[in-house]
C-alpha cells in the first residue's frame, strides 16, 4: 500500500498529509504527455499561451480569471491515462481510509496548468468549503471530504508550491480554529507558520475543505506546474457537491467508460454489476449509448440474477 495508518492519523489531526512518491514514473509520465498536448503551446507562448499571458493594466478581476485558464474538467480530451488517474485503485483506497468508509464517490476532478508569468497566482489564505457545501465541513470523518492534489511535474517553492498551515498551527497562530481569515494581522500570523508542498512528479497532497492554504506564484524561468485536483466523499453525502457529471453529457465520456473497471465507474455513481438497476432494457439502452463499453460483467450478473 502507498499510504499508512500514520498518514490517515496525520490527515485527521493536521488536515494535510503529503506523500512524495504516490505514483511511479510509469503511471504519471503518460498523464504528463497528455498535459503536454493539452497545454504545451501555453508554455511556448503561442495559442493558449497568448490568452493566458498577463497584460499591462489588467485589474484584479481579470487576473483572477487568468489564474483558472489552465483548467479542464473530467472527462478529458486525452488518453485513458489522464482519464483514469482520478480513479486509481490506491487513490480510492486512500480516500476510503481517510473518510473511514467502505465506499466513496468522486465529486471533483479537474486539471490545473500554471506557467510563470501567465497570471498572478498569489492568493490569500482561505478554505475551499465555500464552493463545496452550503454549510460548513462536518466533524464526523464519514461526512467530510478529501481533496487530493496530484502533481505531474516537480514542484518547488519557485514552481508555485501550495502554502498551507496545519490545524494545530492555525490554532496556535490565531487562538481559534478557522475556516476564514479575518484581517491582515491574521494573514501575517499564518504566514509565519506556513509550509510548502514541495514534491517530485508523482507526489500528492491530501487535505480537507476546511484547511487553511493559499496559492503562490511561479518564479522559475519558464516554470510550469501541472496538477490535478480530485475530490472524494461518501455516497449519500448530499451536503457536498462540486461537478455535476451529467451536465457534460456531450463531452467525451467514452474516454472513461471504454476503459474503466466497474469499481472505478461506481465512483461516478454507476451501479455495480448485479444491482437491481440493471435489467434487460437498461442494459440494451446503455450499450446503445456507449457502444464500445465492455458491459459483460453487468450482463453476466443480470443473467445470473434471472436464473
Amino acid at each position: 500500500m502507498r499510504f499508512s495508518a500514520d498518514h490517515v492519523e496525520q490527515w485527521r489531526r493536521d488536515g494535510f498529509v503529503v506523500i512524495e512518491s504516490f505514483f511511479d514514473k510509469a503511471e504519471y509520465e503518460p498523464v504528463l504527455q497528455d498535459y503536454e498536448v493539452l497545454y504545451g503551446e501555453a508554455a511556448r507562448g503561442d495559442g493558449v499561451g497568448a490568452a493566458l499571458r498577463l497584460k499591462e493594466g489588467d485589474d484584479a478581476g481579470v487576473n483572477r480569471a487568468r489564474q483558472f485558464k489552465g483548467i479542464d474538467i473530467l472527462p478529458y480530451e486525452g488518453s485513458s491515462a489522464i482519464n483514469l488517474i482520478s480513479f486509481h485503485p490506491e487513490l480510492i483506497a486512500f480516500a476510503k481510509a481517510l473518510l473511514g468508509v467502505s465506499d466513496v464517490r468522486l465529486y471533483q476532478s479537474h486539471t490545473w496548468a500554471k506557467f510563470t508569468g501567465a497570471a498572478d497566482y498569489e492568493q490569500e489564505f482561505h478554505c475551499d468549503y465555500g464552493n463545496h457545501t452550503l454549510l460548513v465541513p462536518a466533524d464526523e470523518p464519514a461526512l467530510r471530504t478529501v481533496d487530493f492534489v496530484i502533481y505531474f511535474t516537480d514542484v518547488t517553492k519557485d514552481h508555485g508550491a501550495m502554502r498551507y498551515v496545519t490545524k494545530p498551527d492555525v490554532l496556535a497562530a490565531l487562538g481559534r480554529p478557522a475556516i476564514s481569515v479575518r484581517d491582515e494581522n491574521e494573514h501575517a500570523a499564518l504566514r509565519a507558520r506556513e509550509r510548502a508542498v514541495e514534491v517530485p512528479a508523482g507526489g500528492i497532497v491530501a487535505h480537507g475543505i476546511d484547511t487553511i492554504h493559499r496559492g503562490s506564484n511561479l518564479v522559475a524561468p519558464n516554470g510550469r506546474r501541472f496538477s490535478m485536483t480530485v475530490g472524494y466523499k461518501a455516497p449519500g453525502n448530499d451536503q457536498i457537491a462540486f461537478h455535476a457529471w451529467q451536465a457534460g453529457r456531450n463531452r467525451p465520456w467514452h474516454n472513461v467508460f471504454d476503459h474503466a473497471s466497474p469499481e472505478q465507474l461506481a465512483c461516478l455513481g454507476v451501479p455495480r454489476p448485479g444491482d437491481p438497476f440493471w435489467t434487460k432494457r437498461t442494459l440494451e439502452l446503455t450499450q446503445l449509448r456507449w457502444p464500445n463499453w465492455d458491459m459483460r460483467p453487468y450482463v453476466n450478473a443480470c443473467r445470473d440474477a434471472e436464473r
